[in-house]
């Protein structure tokens, strides 16, 4: 048994091809759009491109019913955010290495499917040798909790290494679908708390929904934790869509505009 932590990888972001987008400038007449944008800044300028787009509204006059426009990035994104023209942030999406976390997270993770893509580690096919497990800072002012917890967890990996053995999953030419069978078998006697792992990847509408609702102080304390690391790396990432939150005494990241 190893004690772990969760860890959050971010491994994609949006990347623009500039040289398209000044293409299509070109033709509509929108060209000064480029020269007031820092190209460094793909997320956030893809959703400005998209919010754009949908108005005409690169310069003053390319559309008739546009007059004037907001030139400074900053206070063009704050308008998207309090107008709720959030359609236009599904666009740009991240993907992120979930490590070390548990089934208790994965299986409440699942449960955001609108505007995210899941790959998760399959136990049916990777077999448990170890078990990893994280445990809660406050668990080690509790000894004995602690100290049972561990024999429990110790006695629940010896037997995963003794089924294999009893399986014979080491031998030379067993079938993979015979490893795969009992491996699937093993899985249902590791604890709900293993650690393992998920690719995950969401738009910035939905992590901006997830990150406001998996810190609120009702969350399950893994999930907060790794949602205000998710949090902080938006932030970085996206400082123009993401600036907007406060993050009070208990944890909870609390949105300047809500329900975008």
């Amino acid at each position: 048994m190893q004690s772990v932590q969760p860890r959050v990888y971010l491994i994609s972001a949006p990347a623009l091809d500039y040289d398209e987008i000044e293409e299509y400038l070109n033709e509509v007449g929108g060209e000064s759009w480029l020269r007031r944008i820092d190209e460094d800044d793909d997320a956030q300028n893809l959703v400005e491109f998209a919010g754009r787009f949908c108005y005409r509204s690169w310069e003053p006059g390319l559309n008739p019913n546009v007059t004037r426009i907001r030139e400074d990035q900053g206070k063009y994104l704050e308008n998207i955010l309090s107008s709720r023209h959030g359609s236009v942030l599904e666009h740009a999406q991240f993907t992120f290495v979930l490590h070390n976390v548990s089934r208790v997270f994965t299986h409440e993770q699942v449960r955001h499917r609108v505007g995210t893509a899941i790959s998760q580690e399959s136990l049916r096919f990777v077999r448990l040798t170890d078990l990893p497990f994280w445990f809660p800072d406050w668990t080690d002012e509790d000894e004995e909790l602690k100290s049972r917890a561990v024999k429990l967890l110790q006695k629940m990996e010896e037997f995963q290494g003794w089924m294999a053995e009893r399986f014979g999953l080491d031998n030379p030419g067993v079938p993979f679908s015979e490893k795969k069978a009992k491996t699937s078998f093993m899985r249902r006697f590791a604890p709900e708390g293993v650690a393992t792992g998920m690719v995950w990847s969401a738009n910035l509408r939905t992590l901006r929904h997830t990150i406001e609702s998996r810190t609120a102080k009702g969350a399950e304390e893994e999930i907060r934790i790794i949602f205000d690391r998710i949090g902080r790396i938006m932030q970085q990432e996206c400082p123009l869509l993401f600036g907007d939150y406060e993050v009070n005494d208990e944890g909870e990241w609390i949105p300047g505009w809500r329900k975008v």
